[in-house]
This record gives structure tokens, sequence and C-alpha cells, in this order.
């Protein structure tokens, strides 16, 4: 008899307990509903989702498109990726080769690296395919491995597929063989 005691209170705490949780759940919601604004019907205008950013319009956060910090905008289209084969100009020194063609589908694990089928410095010629870099077969002490480093072995956390994605803000990069090219481009003199 003195066993049950215990058990009778624990077993008639959790009810209680079970039911006060209910009940708040319950009130809760109500008391939410009430309190809760009660949506505004506004139309959302339409933003051209593919226009540039230009720096001193007046914009305060770029990428929302002129749209005003309290409207929803429409999200623009997803780009398309590129498939033509054709290697694009860098937009910047050092940047990192973009990709041209499309990889949907390639597995790159720990296990695979599609990419490595063809980019890789023993096969690029048979695939007529641009081999990586030496640098890519480096560790971080500058000695060369047999394989691709581990640390440049995940191809995607530096390199992008070619979409007709638009330019969010606009870049004047010039490169250094179209500065020389250009008589009208002022010359730095050398002593």
């Amino acid at each position: 008899m003195r066993n049950r005691m215990p058990l009778v209170a624990i077993a008639l705490a959790v009810v209680l307990g079970a039911l006060l949780f209910f009940l708040g759940v319950i009130l809760g919601r109500g008391a939410r509903e009430a309190r809760a604004p009660q949506p505004q019907a506004t139309a959302s205008v339409p933003v051209d989702a593919r226009a540039v950013f230009i720096p001193g319009s007046g914009q305060i956060d770029a990428i929302r498109r002129g749209v005003p910090v309290d409207q929803e905008g429409h999200p623009p289209p997803i780009a398309r990726v590129e498939n033509t084969d054709i290697k694009r100009v860098r937009a910047y020194p050092m940047q990192p080769p973009t990709i041209p063609h499309a990889i949907d589908g390639y597995q790159v694990d720990r296990n695979s690296n599609r990419c490595m089928l063809c980019h890789a410095r023993a096969n690029a010629a048979t695939f007529q395919a641009p081999p990586v870099s030496v640098t890519h077969y480096m560790d971080r002490d500058d000695q060369f491995l047999a394989s691709i480093s581990p640390r440049r072995y995940f191809c995607m956390q530096c390199h992008v597929v070619q979409t007709d994605a638009p330019t969010l803000v606009a870049n004047g990069f010039r490169d250094i063989d179209s500065l020389l090219a250009d008589p009208a481009a002022p010359q730095a003199e050398v002593h």
C-alpha cells in the first residue's frame, strides 16, 4: 500500500500537468489571434528584378531593387546555366575561372570528384579540358602532391557555373592588358 501512494501522486501530477499545458496552448492561441494585426490588402508592385543597382540613387539596400523596406518585392527569376563551353574573361585578378558547362548531377564528395575525370592533369589532353592549376596539387607547405590537394578538392568552393544572371553592382574593372593597349589611358612613369 505504501508503494502505491507515490505512484498515484506522480500519475496525478503528470495528468494535471498535461491538462494545464493543453489549456495554456488553447488559451494562448486564442489570445494571439485576437492580438494579431489584420493584414492590409496592399498590392505589391512588380519590380524589374534584373535591374542593375547604381550607387547614389538613395536606395538603402542595393539588393532590394527599389522595393521599399516595408514592402515585399517579387523575387528575380532563377538564372539559367550557360552551357556554351566558352571561357569568360575574369572580372578581377586571381579570380577562379567560372565553369562554362552544366554540372548537374556531378558527384563531388570525399569518395569521388567528377570534375577531376576531365580536368586532372593526366586526363586533360584526352578530354580537351583545361587542366587544373599546379597550385591545386600543392599542400599548405607548398610541397607538391601526387593527387589533388585536400584543401582544393571541393571545386565549387571557388568555381561557379556561368549563368545569364545580371550584374548586381556596376563594375568598371579593366585588366592590365586592356589598359596597356589603350593609348588614351594615363601611363604611370617608371624611373
